[in-house]
């Protein structure tokens, strides 16, 4: 179960980076919404954090945890923010893939 709150940390984390960006792009109200949303997926993630560290080691999950927020986000940069899907950039994102699912074979939680 503390794998499924690791993962939807993880989620969040990618909801606050995209809420953190799209205050960017706006004004106004707009604007706070976006970063009301942020504040919220922020305490979201680490509450989630928090509580799949209870039981999974410490690195592992962190390193899971970022790991789902840095792939998240990058996507949603390429997909949402129209930032540039270069072969380099893809092929990072598949071994930071790969390591989160190496790290999660590994554990022993």
């Amino acid at each position: 179960m503390n794998w499924i709150f690791l993962i939807l940390g993880g989620l969040f984390e990618v909801g606050f980076t995209s809420c953190l960006g799209k205050a960017k792009e706006t004004s106004g109200t707009e604007s706070y919404l976006w970063y009301a949303g942020f504040g919220i997926s922020l305490i979201a993630s680490m509450l989630l954090l928090i509580k799949a560290t209870q039981t999974l080691p410490l690195g592992t999950a962190y390193a899971v945890w970022t790991g789902i927020g840095a792939v998240g986000t990058v996507l949603v940069g390429i997909f949402i923010f129209k930032e540039p899907a270069t072969f380099l950039r893809l092929f990072f994102i598949f071994t930071l893939i790969a390591s989160i699912v190496g790290l999660k074979a590994v554990s022993s939680h």
